[in-house]
């Protein structure tokens, strides 16, 4: 059976699938403050000589959260409710990325970086739609997911020092600091609206007449 089209989904067709999953504004918003996050970084990794798909990235970011409105009201795992989503409508592109955002399987550093890498760090630089320090971030997880418990909070932990690695990692290969990334946000034109365009141009482009 052949893949359908746009396997990694536009811009336009992420922001559909938010509607479908009936994604909440606070979540969509959080989304796209990971995409752009995101986007910083795959263009500066791009810069410095690594093979990545920025339209895979951005995809991956954009539907991280598709899963979780569905497992608000219950002890789901939202990651893995992605999952499924994505394969349902067979984005088996980003399916790992968005399985993987919240805990990295794999983990290889002597690999290079991989797109699901950049989204998983991104998603954990972003606190609702602020950018913050992983330090924050990691302060905020402790009190909302830890509930006191030693055993959650160690695991917790050992993820937030597995992100910090890969900030280690990735930074030294970049012009700028993690702390950069909000100017950088400011100052540089929206990843979403370039992609836009281009996303809508793929869409004219691939039309059998």
């Amino acid at each position: 059976m052949e893949d359908a089209p746009f396997t990694i989904p536009g811009v336009n067709e992420c922001l559909d699938l938010m509607e479908q999953y009936h994604m909440l504004p606070n979540i969509k918003d959080h989304s796209i403050v990971v995409t752009e996050v995101a986007g910083v970084i795959t263009n500066g990794l791009i810069a410095a000589g690594y093979d990545l798909s920025l339209e895979t990235v951005i995809a991956g970011a954009l539907l991280h959260d598709i899963g979780k409105t569905a497992c608000l009201d219950n002890d789901d795992d939202h990651a893995a409710r992605g999952l499924e989503i994505c394969l349902a409508h067979n984005l088996k592109t980003i399916a790992d990325i968005v399985a993987e955002h919240v805990i990295l399987k794999n983990y290889a550093p002597q690999n290079g970086f991989a797109e699901k890498e950049i989204v998983y760090y991104a998603d954990k630089r972003v606190n609702h739609d602020k950018v913050v320090s992983l330090e924050e971030r990691l302060a905020y997880i402790l009190e909302r997911y830890g509930m006191n418990n030693e055993v959650r909070c160690r695991a917790i932990k050992r993820n937030y020092a597995r992100c910090q690695d890969l900030e280690k990692r990735m930074f030294s290969f970049l012009t700028f600091d993690p702390a950069d990334i909000s100017e950088l946000l400011i100052a540089q034109q929206s990843i979403l609206d370039q992609n836009k365009k281009h996303s809508s141009q793929h869409r004219v482009d691939n039309i059998s007449w």
